[in-house]
């Protein structure tokens, strides 16, 4: 019993002593993109209230940022996506606040083929937005009032242009007489300024190569039109020579019952 007593008193002591454990309300990262100035910036709302209006909506729902505070004040965002607090990503189409296993396979979001033909069984967290999110991913597509400083304040251009012509064409609003050449985005790599390779570009090489392609086609397509009439003339030459046959043999068999009665 003195032992028993000697150890309550020792953890009491040491339970008076030790310091309270700090109670952290849940915190969620909002990533929020402008893509007018290429800019994204990172806030930390520990406020539940301020999420309140993004709570059960589903990806690609746009809401208003009225309620993060008085400087997203007219401020339209789209919600892109997040991530849970173990990490897993929202994926569009599945309707629930929650972590669900599916079958992945090639060309599904959430899901990168390791070897051909390959499907996987993943967890991925609903489309619905809930208050267990850890980061949740916004897409600004309407600039309020006042200026939001890392996000609206500066612009970030592209370090590469497009690649393909028709988006090079959509960008300069270009019409079909320019050369798209001239107007492609060069990058400056330091001694020289570096061009990419235009994808899908109509040259007059392109142009003759498509020629000699559909010539070798219709020329193809002749001669397999001359074997088949051929094979067609001769499957008649064949039949007839074999019933010429048949009749020479049946006369023969006929002439040789005459002679034996």
């Amino acid at each position: 019993l003195a032992q028993a007593s000697c150890l309550a008193r020792a953890t009491s002591g040491a339970s008076a002593h030790r310091p309270a454990r700090a109670t952290h309300r849940a915190r969620m990262k909002i990533n929020i993109a402008n893509p007018t100035t290429g800019m994204q910036k990172v806030f930390e709302i520990d406020d539940d209230k301020k999420l309140l209006p993004f709570f059960d909506k589903r990806m690609s729902t746009e809401v208003t940022g009225d309620s993060l505070g008085d400087e997203f004040k007219g401020y339209m965002f789209r919600i892109a996506g997040g991530n849970d607090k173990q990490g897993f990503p929202m994926k569009q189409g599945i309707l629930c606040n929650h972590r669900v296993r599916l079958l992945f396979k090639k060309g599904m979001s959430c899901y990168r083929e390791r070897r051909k033909g390959c499907r996987k069984r993943k967890s991925v967290r609903g489309c619905v937005v809930g208050p267990d999110l850890a980061t949740l991913s916004l897409v600004m597509i309407k600039k309020g009032a006042e200026e939001l400083p890392g996000l609206t304040d500066d612009n970030k251009p592209r370090r590469l242009g497009p690649k393909r012509a028709s988006n090079i064409r959509k960008l300069f609003a270009l019409e079909k007489k320019d050369d798209v050449r001239n107007f492609v985005v060069r990058r400056d790599t330091g001694k020289k300024k570096k061009a990419p390779k235009i994808q899908r570009l109509v040259t007059p090489a392109m142009l003759q190569r498509k020629r000699f392609f559909r010539s070798q086609t219709r020329a193809r397509m002749v001669l397999s039109k001359k074997l088949k009439a051929d094979y067609s003339k001769r499957l008649v030459e064949f039949r007839q020579e074999q019933k010429e046959l048949r009749a020479a043999e049946v006369a023969k068999k006929k002439k040789e019952k005459k002679v034996k009665a």
